[in-house]
């Protein structure tokens, strides 16, 4: 660690453009779980502390110039932001992997990726400005289209990511002219801080970026505030039918990025030296805690053990330790609750027949929430490990007797984010992506793109994120017909 984190044990929320002491007595932890000590708390926000956050974006909204600037002008605050949320690279990255583990060669790129989150999105203020003029079908008039901003937006994030899965809703948020309230994961809840300073030191004025902490209590009672008019999440699927069905109730608009078991095919003419060495980002990324990569290896019966020996090998040679050291691939899991999971996972593929290639344990023989970085071969779709997101560093590996099987394994779950497939032949593996059930694909490697929607189907949630479509889950519709 090579600077000093500014926030540790915090009594204050962001309301109102300044920090601002809860009101409430009550804490809870921020623990490292690469050591189990506690190392920094957070105030449990009291019904008081919402109300106020609330208010204050409701009155940004209703009555402060954000919402009346041009999209232009917003976007320059937004590019401001991006220079000052880089600024604080190292503080953000340090302080992200004390609360969650992940490695410093992960956390290191946050801010960079953060801040082209940013300009990407104020790129898009175009979209928003440019007049949206169609004439009737039949002639006689015209009908302007106005894309208003939604209002105020519940902003929700998960502890995997905690920076730049908040900038993904935060960044096209701002720039359609809402205000925000950000509720982070009650185990990440100060990296997230550096983000919101980014903001005020832009320039963004008071009101507009709000930041309520706690656990579950606080973020369902933000979920259902009168004073929301939207709510993003990304999370478990488990929260996000929760979610989804007081939004239904309340007839609140709600984007859902939730959980994946997503696949990688590998076909019979794939390159295996090319697929080991995208591997662990594809399938193991931040010690298996991404929702989008492809846990599940499918591998042509043909070569079934040359997949199996390769993978055992990248796996078992990618070094796990100290997050902070720049050389570690796997870190612990985040938590001690994740821990406690993921070893119950292990328990059941041994008792269901899985192989055990490498790993398979949790670790005794350091502090923290460590498990072996683990291999699961002979795997069934049956199995709980082939149906159920693990979130840690878990890849299973089955067997396929041709691509229609493949495609139907791929397919035989309830979830719909990622997907891979690799070939040589690109072209025969477009072929089998497109056959493929899911929000997003790649071949022969797997990256989100900012340009383009990323989003789940099925249990994997509503609506989508990046591009210009994730902006448009930030407006409200207005047509204006006129006569000509």
């Amino acid at each position: 660690m090579t600077v000093a984190v500014t926030f540790t044990h915090v009594d204050d929320l962001f309301l109102d453009g300044s920090w601002t002491p809860s009101g409430s007595p009550e804490r809870l932890p921020v623990v490292d779980p690469a050591t189990g000590e506690e190392w920094g708390s957070i105030p449990q926000a009291s019904a008081a502390d919402l109300d106020a956050a609330v208010a204050s974006a409701r009155d940004a909204f209703d009555s402060g110039p954000w919402p009346r600037l041009t999209a232009a002008e917003r976007a320059d605050l937004l590019l401001r932001m991006a220079d000052e949320v880089e600024k604080r690279a190292e503080l953000i990255s340090v302080t992200n992997t004390r609360e969650n583990g992940s490695p410093v060669a992960e956390t290191s790129g946050a801010a960079a990726n953060a801040a082209g989150i940013l300009r990407h999105v104020a790129g898009l203020a175009g979209v928003l400005d440019g007049e949206d003029r169609r004439p009737f079908p039949g002639g006689g008039g015209a009908t302007v289209v106005r894309r208003d901003p939604v209002g105020v937006c519940a902003l929700i994030a998960p502890w995997n990511f905690p920076i730049n899965l908040v900038v993904t809703k935060l960044a096209p948020a701002l720039l359609a002219g809402c205000t925000v309230v950000i509720k982070p994961a009650e185990t990440t809840p100060l990296s997230i801080r550096y983000v919101v300073e980014a903001a005020a030191a832009a320039g963004i004025p008071a009101g507009v970026v709000n930041l309520v902490t706690g656990d579950g209590r606080v973020g369902d009672a933000l979920v259902r505030h009168p004073g929301i008019d939207k709510v993003a999440f990304t999370g478990s699927t488990g929260v996000g039918r929760r979610i989804a069905a007081a939004c239904g109730e309340l007839l609140r608009p709600v984007t859902l990025e939730l959980g994946g078991k997503s696949a990688a095919i590998v076909l019979e003419d794939a390159d295996l030296d090319a697929f080991s060495e995208v591997l662990i980002r594809s399938c193991m990324r931040n010690t298996g805690q991404t929702c989008y990569i492809s846990t599940r290896i499918l591998a042509p019966a043909a070569r079934y053990d040359e997949v199996v020996e390769a993978v055992t090998r990248t796996v078992r040679t990618a070094p796990q330790g100290d997050p902070f050291d720049p050389g570690t691939v796997f870190g612990p899991v985040a938590n001690k609750r994740q821990w406690e999971i993921v070893s119950g996972f292990l328990d059941s593929a041994r008792e269901e027949g899985a192989r055990v290639t490498t790993g398979g344990h949790a670790r005794t023989d350091r502090s923290g929430y460590f498990i072996e970085p683990t291999v699961l071969a002979d795997v069934t779709p049956q199995m709980r490990v082939a149906r159920e997101e693990i979130f840690g560093p878990v890849v299973t590996i089955l067997r396929y007797d041709d691509v229609d099987e493949a495609v139907a394994i791929a397919n035989s779950t309830h979830f719909g984010l990622g997907g891979i497939v690799f070939g040589r032949d690109t072209e025969r593996a477009q072929e089998v992506a497109e056959r493929m059930d899911t929000g997003s694909v790649g071949i022969n490697f797997f990256a989100s793109n900012h340009a383009a929607p990323f989003g789940g189907r099925h249990d994997s949630g509503l609506g989508v994120e990046y591009g210009v479509e994730g902006l448009m889950q930030y407006v409200t519709y207005k047509s204006i017909h006129r006569r000509d």
